[in-house]
């Protein structure tokens, strides 16, 4: 008689439940991925000679143990490092001693150094070469450890301003509009250069805070005053000029630049003052008369003492002249004043942010995932974690949202992809497959003690 059947029968019900039970423990794991076991039946030919047609088996035994890389559900929590993958990658996390792993646990935090890690201290990857302003990490250099600089943000000057608004085209200049007061010659400022912020001088003004080389801010004024019509064409007696405006720049509340104090241009500080002109439809002609980006406004340095002169222009083009009110409804410029690092976010394309102090954002890395071709051929070794293996078809890193991959969601955690209501019922049928077996052995014994009986 064989027992052989039935021990083997009680084997590969163990391991089950050993597979099973193991899905039950990970039931919280963050990440975790629910294995299943795949049994395998074993045939020996040698029983009953070469008769293939009465070949009786001799049992089972489990072929392999399969995880299900299916997605678990999303959790919200509170924390900006803890991430999720939605699609197929896996987060690349290298060890100080051993090749890279891959693992679905994002949950991350930051070091005093700046890296970002695993709670067991394995470092995030990602792609962090240096890049120019604005454009993003690239793959070029390979995976890096990312590292969130530790330094403040450094002051970046003003060398940009963009005002958008509209000039009421009723308006009429100063001249035209108090000509008791100011003859039919009168250009903004004042020509005595006192009292010239007197608001009947210029129609609008607009501010905004500058910054120099040393994060020092100053505020430009902006005068908008519209050009007295100097001259007609006869007979029809139309005016030139009917929709040119200048605009002035104050800095600090000073005189403003550009002119002597008799409101006469100032040789010494040319090209300072914009001319805009407007067509028919309201929009205004370009180019626009005045600094330039090849040729910027340049404030004089006693403005600025122990940086560097601010030189900037500012772009206009988003101005119109049309009937009605006068608004302003864009006014930015480009520079700020240093700051430190005061939190830390991940896009869904994986690019991580650094938020200043001074309200400013910087791209500072971007994550990389992992696919595979054959991610069941991973080798399981703990902590949550994955290697490759030659089986697994490791292919190149890439960044979330390209292929298969899938995107990142911040703030979010992966549970595990266990269902607990199959597992139970899983364990139900391999405790009867047990019991089974456990009876098939029984039986063998009566059998074989009959035999012996036989005398």
């Amino acid at each position: 008689m064989s027992f052989q059947q039935g021990l083997s029968g009680l084997s590969v019900s163990s391991k089950a439940l050993d597979i099973i039970s193991n899905n039950v423990a990970n039931t919280n794991t963050i990440g975790f991925k629910t294995g299943s076991a795949i049994f395998s039946d074993v045939f020996a030919a040698s029983l009953t000679g070469s008769n293939s047609g009465k070949q009786v088996g001799v049992g089972a035994t489990l072929g392999a143990v399969r995880q299900t890389f299916t997605q678990g559900n999303l959790t919200t929590t509170n924390n900006p490092l803890d991430l999720a993958i939605n699609g197929d990658g896996f987060f690349v996390v290298g060890r100080d001693n051993g090749p890279d792993v891959y693992t679905r646990n994002g949950q991350f935090e930051l070091d005093k150094e700046g890296f970002i890690r695993t709670p067991t201290g394995e470092k995030l990857k990602g792609f962090q070469s240096p890049v120019t302003p604005g454009a993003l990490p690239t793959p070029i250099g390979g995976l890096k450890d990312i590292q969130i600089p530790i330094v403040g943000s450094q002051p970046m000057p003003t060398s940009r301003v963009e005002i958008g608004g509209n000039l009421d085209a009723n308006d009429l200049s100063a001249a035209e509009r108090y000509p008791q007061l100011f003859g039919s010659t009168f250009t903004f400022p004042l020509p005595s250069g006192e009292n010239w912020q007197d608001a009947r001088t210029y129609n609008y003004s607009t501010s905004i805070k500058a910054y120099d080389s040393l994060g020092k801010s100053h505020e430009l004024t902006f005068y908008f005053a519209k050009v007295t019509p100097t001259d007609t064409v006869p007979p029809s007696s139309v005016k030139l000029n009917e929709n040119t405006w200048k605009v002035y720049t104050s800095v600090d509340g000073n005189y403003p630049l550009g002119l002597n104090n008799d409101g006469s241009p100032n040789p010494a500080q040319p090209n300072m003052v914009w001319t805009l002109t407007f067509n028919e439809k309201g929009t205004v002609n370009t180019p626009i008369a005045g600094p330039t980006a090849a040729d910027p406004l340049t404030i004089p340095a006693n403005f600025t003492p122990g940086a560097n002169p601010i030189r900037f222009h500012v772009d206009f083009t988003d101005m119109r002249q049309i009937g009605g009110s006068y608004l302003i409804t864009e006014l930015t410029q480009d520079g700020y004043t240093g700051g430190e690092l005061a939190g830390v976010s991940v896009g869904r394309d994986g690019v991580v942010t650094g938020r200043y102090t001074n309200g400013e954002t910087r791209e500072l890395a971007q994550l990389a995932l992992q696919t595979f071709r054959n991610p069941n051929a991973l080798l399981s070794i703990g902590n949550n974690f994955w290697e490759a293996t030659t089986e697994s078809g490791l292919t190149a890193p890439s960044k979330a949202g390209e292929g298969v991959a899938g995107v990142v969601s911040a703030g979010m955690i992966e549970d595990a992809n266990v269902e607990l209501t199959n597992e139970l019922v899983q364990m139900i049928v391999q405790q009867r497959n047990y019991q089974a077996n456990a009876q098939s052995i029984k039986a063998q014994d009566q059998v074989l003690q009959t035999l012996v009986n036989l005398r």
